[in-house]
C-alpha cells in the first residue's frame, strides 16, 4: 500500500503538502488525546489507590492547556478537605 502512495506522490508532486498537513494534524490530535488521558484530573487510571484524583489538586495547580488572564499562584483554597 505504501508503494502505491509513493508512486502517486512521484507522479503528482502537488499531493505532498496534503500528506504533510494531514499527517501533522493526525499526529497533533493523537498527542492532545494522550495529554488529556494523562494530565486531566477527570480521568482516573488507578481506582483502588486514587479513586478521586480531582480532590488532590492544589488551588495553584494549572491543569488546563491554556490559561487566559489567570494567575494560579494567587488563588486561595475555596473547597473543603475530604
Amino acid at each position: 500500500m505504501l508503494g502505491v502512495v509513493a508512486k502517486q506522490l512521484k507522479s503528482h508532486p502537488a499531493l505532498i503538502p496534503l500528506f504533510i498537513f494531514i499527517g501533522g494534524g493526525a499526529t497533533m490530535s493523537v498527542m492532545y488525546l494522550g495529554r488529556l488521558a494523562l494530565k486531566n484530573p477527570d480521568v482516573s487510571w488507578d481506582r483502588k489507590n486514587n479513586p478521586e484524583p480531582w480532590n488532590n489538586l492544589q488551588p495553584q495547580q494549572q491543569y488546563k492547556l491554556f490559561k487566559v488572564n489567570m494567575d494560579y499562584s494567587k488563588l486561595k483554597k475555596d473547597r473543603p478537605d475530604f
